[in-house]
């Protein structure tokens, strides 16, 4: 009698505990298992109908910060991409392909949404393209140029016509130096060898210049795009060969305003003695211009960031882009610098 009394008691107990819980988690809101899944349903869909969804990622490999163009450039592209909201993965490669390929690896892994590269030389780019083709994600060159021989490897191409810069800096050196019927001696300063900007500018220019037979390259030497080597290449050159100089050619604003130092430390004008063409339109180039140091400058844009965030936007809408995204630039001579200088953003 008295267990069966125990029996009785311990499954009312049971009763009114289970009777209390279903009680508590439908007026203490502590949901079970199914509510805690409806309700993580219900949030994600008005996640999703109020367009809170994950920003698109960017993974970005800048080749370096060899120059006042590139950081401009680094900056016009961190900014774009805060301002459109997208997510950058930015790697600088200091100048190294080697780097570059760890960076896209790494790149790959994430599982970026879009891959941008400015390549540091154009060679040798197939293998980790291909790679990059493999895993699906749309690729942009930005700034240079790739040399592959499946151009469906990426999307498109963001940057300059270096080549046409260097007919822009070929025509004004033949109007520059028209009336020299003497032989027209030039020392060319070359950016980085291999470079898109190198190959294109240096053929550029020659193809303009030669139709012109008193005008001669007597030198054409790398200073990889840097103040100090355009400092030193041109002290080595003028040590040997001064005074057969009239114009110097250098394929950006850093290497020349080296070689201007290294001209005025010989004992010689620039600007005056030895004619200075440059590419690329930074304010300190400008400045040496005003002075009338350098002669001209082709215009180079560094600002392609806000031209690399509107391709990945439209990538990612399913658009389709151009094969050649090319952006607008102009020629500078000394009497337009005073009215620029200041003005340039880089």
């Amino acid at each position: 009698m008295k267990s069966k009394l125990l029996i009785i008691l311990f499954l009312g107990m049971i009763l009114i505990l289970y009777m209390f819980d279903s009680m508590h988690n439908s007026s203490t809101g502590f949901p079970s298992s199914e509510e805690k899944t409806a309700v993580k349903n219900v949030v994600n869909h008005s996640d999703q109908d109020q367009g809170l969804v994950r920003p698109i990622v960017l993974g970005f490999s800048q080749l370096g910060s060899e120059s006042a163009w590139r950081n401009a450039n680094t900056i016009s592209i961190r900014e774009a991409a805060e301002e459109a909201g997208i997510e950058l993965h930015f790697e600088d490669a200091d100048q190294s392909q080697s780097k570059q390929f760890e960076a896209i690896r790494t790149f790959i892994k994430q599982k970026v949404d879009v891959i941008a590269i400015a390549p540091v030389i154009e060679s040798g780019w197939e293998p980790i393209l291909k790679e990059i083709k493999q895993a699906g994600i749309p690729l942009i060159i930005l700034d240079r140029l790739v040399n592959v021989s499946d151009p469906s490897l990426y999307v498109t191409y963001i940057g300059s016509d270096f080549y046409e810069e260097g007919r822009k800096a070929g025509k004004y050196v033949i109007d520059k130096m028209n009336s020299r019927k003497d032989t027209v001696g030039i020392v060319e300063l070359v950016g980085t060898e291999g470079s898109t900007p190198s190959i294109a500018r240096g053929k550029g220019f020659r193809d303009v210049i030669k139709e012109h037979e008193n005008f001669k390259i007597l030198k054409s030497e790398s200073a990889d795009f840097t103040f100090a080597q355009g400092k030193q290449v041109m002290k080595s050159i003028l040590n040997t060969m001064s005074h057969e100089i009239n114009v110097l050619y250098s394929h950006n604003d850093d290497m020349a305003i080296g070689a201007i130092e290294a001209i005025e430390e010989f004992g010689l004008r620039p600007g005056k003695d030895i004619i200075i063409i440059s590419v690329d339109g930074t304010n300190k180039a400008f400045e040496k211009m005003a002075e009338g140091k350098i002669n001209s400058v082709v215009e180079c844009n560094p600002l392609l960031g806000p031209n690399l965030m509107q391709a990945v936007n439209e990538l990612m809408q399913g658009r389709s882009l151009p094969k050649r995204i090319v952006t607008p630039e102009s020629v500078f001579t000394e009497t337009m610098a005073l009215e620029e200088v200041g003005k340039r953003k880089y």
